[in-house]
């Protein structure tokens, strides 16, 4: 089931950019072409690009101990799972740790490789790392997939902390509110909102079959979602049937 994910501000867009971002570098990183590698690498400097302009440390780690205070509240709750409630509280303090064993600033480690700060100042050029660009990364690029998974993994491992802080937060973020069915009149759907707690984030959900995707203009006041299709010949058009879908609004 198609998944849509959107942030009401700029701390959650934040997260889920890194989110995707890592889900990318992982899964480049566990193949073994160069040009999987040439893309898990670049990838990884994108992190870093979004990392420095979040001061996202000091805000994983209050987030992280917010949420460790509000589960212990919830402990001895019939309705909630002790064990579950127990696994995430464990999940919570590993992560916490973890980030604050990383004594220098996210990404410190990669920002004093003179050579990987080559290739991500090269990298803003098209094409710029050609080989005749950069032969050292050419070099590099064909040392052999072993050496090259070395050095990635190497290099993504400071930042595997801030990885598993965001993995934990975004699924206590998900988890949360209630999902509710609803129907997008000739594929338009509106809501106002209330409430002393505004969303985070929305959830949308839609059955395997449907040729559209949603497109959400929203905040703390409203929410507009306009469901498009797409043929890749022209922008997106609207579509003009009832959707069936569903909707969870997130707050942590």
């Amino acid at each position: 089931m198609p998944s849509y994910d959107y942030p009401f501000n700029e701390r959650i867009r934040t997260l889920l950019r890194v989110e995707d971002l890592f889900a990318k570098v992982l899964h480049n990183l566990a193949a073994d072409h160069e040009f999987q590698h040439h893309c898990a690498l670049l990838t990884l400097l994108q992190i870093l690009d979004v990392v420095d302009r979040a001061e996202l440390k000091v805000d994983l780690l209050q987030e992280l101990d917010r949420q460790k205070t509000a589960m212990r509240m919830l402990i001895g709750n019939p309705i909630i799972s002790a064990e579950a409630l127990e696994a995430t509280l464990d999940d919570i303090n590993v992560a916490a740790d973890a980030l604050r064993a990383e004594t220098t600033k996210l990404g410190q480690t990669l920002r004093a490789n003179e050579w990987l700060m080559s290739i991500k100042q090269r990298a803003g050029i098209p094409g710029g790392v050609c080989e005749f660009d950069v032969p050292s990364y050419h070099y590099w690029l064909g040392l052999g997939a072993e050496r090259r998974k070395h050095d990635l993994e190497s290099w993504i491992k400071p930042l595997i902390p801030m990885q598993q802080a965001i993995i934990i937060i975004l699924r206590i973020l998900r988890g949360s509110g209630s999902t509710n069915k609803l129907v997008a009149t000739n594929g338009v759907y509106q809501q106002m909102l209330g409430g002393v707690r505004p969303a985070q984030m929305l959830k949308i959900n839609l059955a395997d079959n449907l040729n559209c995707f949603p497109e959400v203009s929203a905040n703390k006041y409203a929410i507009n979602i306009r469901f498009n299709t797409l043929d890749c010949t022209q922008k997106p058009q609207k579509f003009e049937e009832d959707i069936d879908f569903s909707l969870t609004l997130c707050n942590l």
